[in-house]
């Protein structure tokens, strides 16, 4: 049935977080002998080319925000809807260029609304077709779920990287609400699942905790300093993930902390699944993965992002994690932490749902070709 497609992956650039969740999906259509063709802008590249090497990549940047320390994002993110609308015309018509040039018979786009076309099967990815609003401003949530669906149906098919029944992660985000037709869940993705053993030895001191930075700036480096501030002289050592691919394997230290810019999947989850515990913000990918190796953490959400406000509140109350916001951040709470197993049910489901998914899209493009 497969003939091998060429299928083109583009991720949104907000943080790293939607480039890492297109690795496995990446993965598994190269295994299933297609062409996979990744196109982003610089820093996520960096990634990919460090976790996938031998693909096809094109620059491609997208809409990529800078958020205020003193605004809430919501509110930051209004004043640049004009930008965002200029980025999803630029990348819906340059697209057009792309899919000629490169022969393409798939798209998928991870959050990036201007990426569909009626010529060819597209894919949009989103983890919450409903998006969250602060508390005195809900009631226009519902105007936020109309507009949205608007766009999914654009797509040939919308993957929702989560399961549909009550074992799930994103919560009212994607479940409760009327979904479109096309619309498929696919189980949970992270960068960590059939990675290969790491080769190296290890020269992390032991016991240590670990801290996984993420998102854009200025609020990663505001949470950084908070951290450094807390840890660099508290026992036990602390690694630092600062999330930067880009300056991969550079290496740094602090007092008792030591800072990596960036590490290769392998050698992260190795590290991450030895840590005492486990400090990050409360991004939807970095959950998945966590959930992926049965690790817990304490989650901080990003100020103002209720995204990651509600996924805080969210998976604390169904006890899966441990809460925190930032500004009541001391060392008590953060070194104080127990650990939370999974069983494997999530991962198995997960691996089944989106072979499915995956089947169901090449079989699609099979028809239609």
């Amino acid at each position: 049935m497969n003939k091998g497609y060429n299928i083109l992956i583009c991720p949104l650039e907000w943080g790293l977080g939607h480039a890492a969740r297109m690795i496995p999906l990446a993965r598994k259509l190269r295994e299933m002998k297609n062409n996979v063709i990744i196109a982003s802008g610089e820093e996520h590249l960096s990634m990919f080319r460090n976790e996938l090497p031998g693909l096809s990549y094109i620059t491609f940047p997208g809409f990529k925000p800078a958020y205020s320390g003193f605004f809430p994002q919501y509110l930051s993110l209004l004043f640049k809807i004009p930008v965002l609308l200029y980025h999803i015309i630029v990348e819906h018509h340059r697209l057009k260029r792309i899919i000629a040039e490169y022969s393409l018979d798939i798209i998928v786009s991870d959050n990036r609304f201007g990426l569909w076309n009626r010529k060819v099967t597209t894919v949009y990815v989103t983890h919450m077709p409903l998006i969250p609003f602060p508390e005195y401003l809900k009631f226009l949530e519902p105007i936020g779920v109309l507009l949205h669906r608007e766009i999914i149906k654009k797509y040939s098919l919308c993957f929702i990287p989560d399961l549909p029944g009550d074992l799930n992660l994103s919560g009212r985000l994607s479940h409760g609400i009327k979904l479109p037709d096309n619309v498929r869940y696919i189980g949970i993705l992270s960068k960590f699942t059939n990675t290969e053993q790491s080769l190296n030895e290890s020269q992390v001191k032991l016991p240590y905790n670990t801290v996984i930075l993420s998102g854009p700036e200025p609020q990663r480096e505001i949470l950084k300093q908070k951290l450094v501030s807390l840890l660099k002289d508290k026992e036990p050592h602390t690694i630092m993930f600062e999330g930067y691919p880009g300056k991969s394997g550079e290496i740094a230290s602090n007092g008792n902390i030591t800072f990596y810019s960036h590490l290769p999947a392998s050698r992260m989850k190795e590290i991450i699944e030895g840590s005492d515990s486990i400090i990050t913000r409360s991004g939807y990918t970095t959950i998945m993965e966590l959930v992926s190796l049965n690790c817990t953490a304490l989650i901080i959400p990003t100020p103002g992002q209720t995204e990651q406000e509600y996924l805080a509140e969210y998976l604390s109350e169904k006890g899966w994690f441990y809460t925190v916001s930032q500004g009541e951040i001391n060392a008590e709470i953060l070194l104080n932490q127990g650990k939370i197993v999974w069983q494997g049910e999530i991962n198995r489901q997960s691996s089944i749902l989106l072979t499915e998914a995956l089947d169901e899209l090449l079989e699609k493009q099979h028809k239609q070709g």
